[in-house]
């Protein structure tokens, strides 16, 4: 078996995958295929990985295809990520949406969390929301006129998050002790999300370079450390489709880390409280 990736094994992946997910590995970046194939190289009894790629193109196996993305995304996900986000949205944008569906202007909310990893983010919004609602007291809003969608590329962590169920590690990272009692139980070594956060999100599977058309349009997207991943065309396409795919008001979430010029024509940045959020552009 081959023990490192040749340039023309590197050029085959790096096409395939720039084709089937949008990421585009650089060329001084060639490890990170052969570090995250290599397992699946193993597994798969291939000797060489010309060969793996062989197989995933011959369309043999059905799912290799499905463990060469689940291998080569980034799934790195924590609750609450970065706190500004949802300071934002109990400050500023909560506030008003409530007062608009409590006047009839607005009949729901709709809450798009894309490339959602394991469900972290989306189920953090969803606590945010519940939380928001009870320790105000308010009863004529319902937490189900806020409806999340959550979609990924992979069905091996869409499968994990739909299942809300996670180990100690993962509750530890970002997940503040009055949410984890408040909205979890612990069943053995496992802490096990409560049905009504649960089932206040709805997991897709779905891949960005697909038409957003049938998604339908929302108040609030989070699209967070995904685009850094990205060739500069296929970002530009997205920045075009968000603006397409949500409401005239409507706000998008980035990393807080994340600066994209494919966003300036479609969205403003507002600064809010450390933070930064992005809103359509009229």
């Amino acid at each position: 078996m081959a023990s490192s990736l040749s340039e023309i094994e590197f050029r085959l992946f790096k096409t395939y995958i720039k084709d089937k997910c949008g990421i585009d590995i650089q060329d001084d970046k060639a490890y990170l295929i052969e570090t995250r194939l290599s397992k699946l190289l193993v597994d798969s009894g291939m000797e060489s990985f010309e060969a793996l790629y062989n197989l995933i193109m011959s369309n043999r196996d059905p799912y290799i295809a499905e463990k060469v993305i689940d291998a080569i995304t980034t799934n790195e996900t924590l609750w609450f990520r970065d706190q500004t986000p949802w300071k934002i949205l109990e400050d500023v944008i909560l506030p008003r949406y409530i007062e608009e569906l409590r006047s009839g202007q607005r009949r729901k909310v709709r809450i798009w969390s894309a490339a959602s990893s394991t469900g972290q983010e989306a189920y953090s919004t969803a606590i945010c929301i519940r939380n928001y609602l009870e320790e105000r007291s308010i009863t004529d809003i319902r937490p189900e006129q806020f409806e999340i969608l959550a979609t990924d590329i992979s069905k091996t962590v869409l499968e994990i998050a739909r299942r809300g169920r996670y180990d100690a590690i993962s509750i530890a990272r970002g997940l503040d002790s009055k949410y984890k009692e408040r909205y979890f139980r612990k069943e053995g070594m496992v802490w096990v999300l409560e049905d009504a956060i649960k089932n206040a999100v709805r997991f897709e599977h779905f891949n960005l370079q697909n038409s957003f058309v049938f998604l339908g349009k929302f108040d609030i997207i989070f699209c967070r450390y995904v685009l850094i991943y990205f060739a500069d065309t296929l970002k530009q396409e997205l920045g075009k489709k968000f603006y397409d795919s949500i409401e005239s008001d409507g706000i998008m979430f980035l990393g807080a880390s994340e600066l994209h010029h494919c966003l300036e024509p479609y969205f403003e940045r507002v600064h809010y409280a450390n933070g930064t959020y992005y809103v359509r552009r009229r």
